[in-house]
């Protein structure tokens, strides 16, 4: 059973055994934000300013937080590894406290997906996203469930498509983003709460 405590200034801090495992893929520093690679980022820090806990520790190559959602302690994790190694923050993470894939949630971008929707997915191949390919390829496992976050297809077919993940949404994205991370968040309470079909159901575009 799981409780919430409060701290000195009124606050609930988790208690009880990690269940479950958000992580947010991106990559660190300040050069990459509000890229739209970073998606997976922003709506990580999203659901830490709803919920009010803290990303403060430095554990398994990313930077952490706990807080309980559903009932549950979750850990969050940033991968500080940049993108292409998000799967050794991930992996480590699981295997310290334990916890198998399908109670590890990923949010992630996703270039098929236009700006302004999301889509969620219990398990699968990485589609392309190469942070997801490498956490699939060092747990040997694809029955994550994930959150992916739509940024838009390239606007012209011969840019670089690392050209286009690593350009900044614009003032306009930026807006259509904010009701998509408030989704994610209700997404991923609703997925560790189990009800896995109602969050499909009302978010996928």
């Amino acid at each position: 059973m799981f409780n919430k405590l409060k701290d000195f200034f009124g606050r609930y801090e988790a208690t009880g055994p990690v269940e479950y495992i958000v992580a947010g893929l991106g990559n660190p520093g300040r050069e990459y934000e509000n890229t739209r690679h970073n998606a997976g980022f922003m709506a990580l820090d999203h659901i830490q300013k709803k919920e009010g806990f803290e990303l403060k520790r430095l554990r398994f190559k990313a930077l952490c937080g706990d807080g309980m959602i559903a009932g549950k302690r979750v850990l969050f994790i940033k991968p500080s590894t940049f993108m292409n190694k998000s799967g050794e923050s991930v992996r480590d993470a699981m295997q310290y406290y334990d916890i198998p894939p399908e109670r590890t949630i990923i949010l992630f971008d996703d270039v098929s997906i236009d700006v302004g929707k999301l889509r969620i997915r219990l398990k699968g191949s990485d589609g392309g996203q190469k942070g997801m390919h490498n956490i699939i390829y060092l747990t040997g496992d694809d029955k994550f469930p994930r959150v992916r976050v739509g940024i838009g297809k390239k606007k012209h077919p011969d840019m670089k498509l690392a050209d286009w993940v690593l350009s900044r949404f614009t003032p306009d994205e930026l807006k259509a983003l904010e009701p998509v991370l408030d989704n994610t968040a209700e997404a991923v309470s609703l997925i560790i709460g189990g009800n896995v079909n109602e969050a499909m159901n009302r978010y996928n575009g």
